[in-house]
């Protein structure tokens, strides 16, 4: 069994590493990032992508669709755009006599929510079911979602007016938090010279299948987390809910989110056994959009993130001993 799993884990690797390699001739100098984001669709989770414009955020959604053969579609948020325009509409055929559902662009293996926090709240909250129940609801009939599944929202971090803040309800439905951030200078001139004629996501080709993106999918569930590995996550969880600078911290859904993505980093490194390091490395693209940070807090310039860092560093890793003074 264990020689199976082994096997298992090298082939899904594999595939794991043509998609990766793939990505990176669109996103040049990101290859963390396209680890990450590759992870969140390994664990069918949500990524929400926080950064300014220009530094590839669509094409990180569209280099991963076009790699894994996935059909993919942007939405514009707009504050105007309603929840049909999302979910879709029931519309009365005349011929036959009966409604047919006419599905809207979230019916695709990948979507884009672009600058998702410029939408209404009540479109935002069009999203939700979708998003944890793989599945909508228009005019009382449920319609499953395609597998895989993934949204990939945008927001800029930067520019507030005329947007409106996504609630801690969706915020928590998002596996994962990333930047992209700005490319190094030499990254930028490479950038520049693959673009000087045609853009490199227009001839990018599909090195894997939903069929291999299902099978990694599965191959991650199979890999061990320790008893210990598991108490260190909750632990971490835990000293959320008690931080001083915090006035709301994760929720069990944020657990199962580390646990999940632990698995599958481990698989990306070629493991079958997850590590207290995946949980160190992924705490806070998986926590810090979780939290809410108290007003003194704020004032005194606290984020999710430095609370992350801060409960890391007090928060013992299983297996290691204490420094003898």
């Amino acid at each position: 069994m264990e020689q199976s799993l082994k096997n298992e884990v090298e082939r899904a690797l594999h595939i794991a590493e043509r998609i990766l390699t793939n990505v990176q001739k669109v996103i040049i100098g990101k290859y963390g990032e396209g680890e990450l984001a590759l992870m969140a669709l390994i664990c069918q989770g949500h990524l929400l992508i926080e950064d300014v414009p220009g530094v590839g955020k669509t094409m990180l959604a569209k280099s991963i669709a076009k790699s894994v053969g996935c059909s993919f579609k942007r939405i514009q948020f707009t504050p105007d755009i309603l929840p049909s325009d999302i979910t879709g509409v029931s519309m009365y055929n005349q011929k036959t006599g009966d409604f047919e559902f006419r599905p809207g662009p979230i019916m695709a293996q990948i979507v884009l929510a672009d600058e998702i926090n410029r939408a209404s709240p009540k479109t935002q909250s069009a999203l939700l079911e979708c998003m944890e129940e793989r599945q909508i609801t228009v005019d009382g009939l449920s319609h499953a979602m395609p597998r895989p599944f993934m949204v990939m929202a945008t927001q800029n971090p930067i520019e507030y007016e005329g947007t409106f803040p996504l609630p801690e309800t969706q915020l928590d439905r998002f596996m994962l938090r990333l930047s992209l951030g700005y490319p190094s200078a030499a990254d930028e001139i490479t950038i520049i010279e693959k673009q000087q004629f045609v853009h490199p996501i227009d001839s990018l080709d599909q090195v894997a299948d939903t069929n291999d993106l299902i099978r990694l999918q599965d191959a991650a569930k199979q890999v061990h987390v320790d008893t210990l590995v598991k108490e260190y996550i909750v632990s971490l969880v835990e000293a959320t809910r008690k931080h001083p600078s915090i006035y709301l911290g994760a929720s069990p859904r944020g657990s199962l989110s580390l646990f999940r993505l632990s698995q599958a980093r481990a698989l990306l490194e070629g493991r079958d056994y997850a590590l207290p390091d995946d949980i160190k490395n992924l705490a806070e693209p998986t926590l810090a959009h979780r939290l809410i940070v108290n007003s003194s807090a704020r004032i005194q310039g606290n984020t999710g993130r430095t609370v992350v860092a801060e409960i890391l560093e007090s928060v013992p890793v299983p297996g290691a001993r204490p420094l003898k003074n």
